[in-house]
């Protein structure tokens, strides 16, 4: 007869725990410039073998990441972003880590970290890497079904695989799922039965389900935002501030279908109707905030008719559009990363993601949509660790969009529940591999 064992250790025994499939890393193999807390976050990393780490920007993503590729194996690749490639070696450099920048694998040689874009990753052999990391991993749920899945598929015999995101959006179950998958710890449809329940409004997390899953997820996945979350000062990473400025163009909408007046913003076709129809006025008042100073400014477009008007009225302005090659997109990027070009032009979705800009401090949004991630990741690309100067974003828009401005910000404040308990559970526990 066997033995009763009590509840809670039957409890116990069930939870879903990531098998550590890494190593033991001292702290002094890890580079000197590591701060005390990157340390930590490296060293845990490498033990648990196929992590997710969620650290805010300007923590040293990249630098931690630099550090995990180096130390799993004799050869490495991270997966980056347009035009983040470069700057990912750039960092690299000044850390004396050997990496390079690769377009195929035929570029591939020798030991060390190889970094190449999310565009090349057909052209590369991932047979030929012990370690690969996906930087700025919320690309996962941006990109589609079929990039996605070929993505996930593509690496998943490599041995250790990595996450890497300063904004990830994890109340979103596709983006908790697809990094789950990536990394091997659970199928994309077995975690959405485990966790999520499907109902009109789509998938979303069983109210029962929320602990068991922040208790599985912690064996895996880490999110931080500031050091004192893993106990240590948070001495040179304090925000200068952020500045959110409503510029309200004053224009005559044309009333929908049965309206005496134009009071609202309907569903997608009249929101593209009115953006199109405020266009002009929206632009020249972007126009005049870029063009009255010296200062850099990273003007964000939603429209390809906007960042054409806009490279037109700005002097010493840049548009980077997306029928420019990859070369061309990331040269003029890096341009005004380096503080070479006075004004950049572009889309959210060509550099919204993974850039450092913090020499800039001013950005116009010349028109928004009702994507807070999308809108977040571009306040972070000035807004972040490292920025010595208060950050001020201007929003252009009509008063009719005001709404979405609105929605947006309802979304800011909506607690983000899944990085919250994990950094509860960082905060209290530490890092356990």
């Amino acid at each position: 007869m066997s033995a009763v064992i009590p509840y809670e250790e039957f409890i116990s025994r069930r939870k879903t725990r990531a098998h550590h499939v890494g190593r033991d890393v001292d702290a002094g193999q890890l580079h000197w410039s590591l701060k005390p807390f990157q340390a930590d976050i490296v060293r845990w990393a490498c033990k648990v073998g196929r992590p997710a780490v969620w650290a805010d920007t300007g923590l040293g993503k990249t630098r931690m990441q630099l550090e995990w590729c180096r130390l799993m194996g004799e050869r490495s690749l991270i997966i980056t972003p347009l035009a983040v490639a470069e700057q990912t070696v750039e960092e690299a450099h000044a850390i004396s880590t050997a990496a390079r920048y690769v377009r195929s694998s035929a570029d591939v040689s020798g030991s060390g970290v190889h970094v190449t874009s999310i565009e090349m990753v057909d052209r590369i052999d991932p047979n030929t890497f012990d370690a690969v990391a996906l930087d700025e991993a919320s690309i996962l749920k941006n990109s589609d079904g079929k990039t996605r899945g070929k993505l996930i598929s593509h690496f998943q015999e490599v041995p250790y695989r990595s996450a890497w995101t300063a904004t990830p959006a994890p109340n979103d179950p596709e983006e908790l799922t697809n990094q789950a998958e990536f990394l091997g710890h659970m199928a994309r449809t077995n975690m959405l039965a485990a966790y999520f329940v499907h109902d009109q409004d789509g998938w979303r997390l069983k109210g029962h389900a929320y602990e068991p899953m922040l208790d599985w997820m912690s064996t895996w996945a880490l999110a931080i935002r500031r050091p004192s979350d893993l106990g240590y000062p948070d001495d040179g990473y304090d925000l200068p501030g952020l500045d959110i400025i409503p510029e309200i163009v004053d224009v005559d909408i044309e009333p929908a279908d049965g309206e005496l007046f134009a009071l609202a913003v309907g569903g997608v076709s009249d929101r593209a109707r009115i953006r199109k129809e405020t266009l002009e006025r929206r632009v020249e008042r972007a126009a005049r905030l870029a063009s009255d100073t010296d200062e850099q400014w990273l003007l964000w477009a939603g429209l390809n008719d906007e960042a054409r008007l806009l490279e037109q009225l700005v002097p010493d302005s840049v548009n980077v559009h997306g029928s420019m090659s990859p070369e061309d997109k990331a040269r003029h990027l890096l341009d005004f990363a380096h503080g070479h070009r006075r004004v950049l032009i572009t889309k959210p979705k060509i550099a919204g993601m993974g850039l450092n800009f913090q020499r800039s401090a001013r950005m116009a949004f010349v028109g928004i949509n009702d994507s807070y991630e999308q809108y977040y990741q571009c306040l972070r690309r000035q807004y972040r660790y490292g920025q010595t100067r208060r950050v001020q974003a201007h929003i252009v828009v009509s008063e009719v969009e005001r709404q979405i401005v609105a929605n947006v910000q309802r979304k800011e404040q909506q607690a983000n529940r899944v990085v919250d308990g994990l950094i509860r559970r960082l905060s209290s526990q530490g890092i356990t591999a």
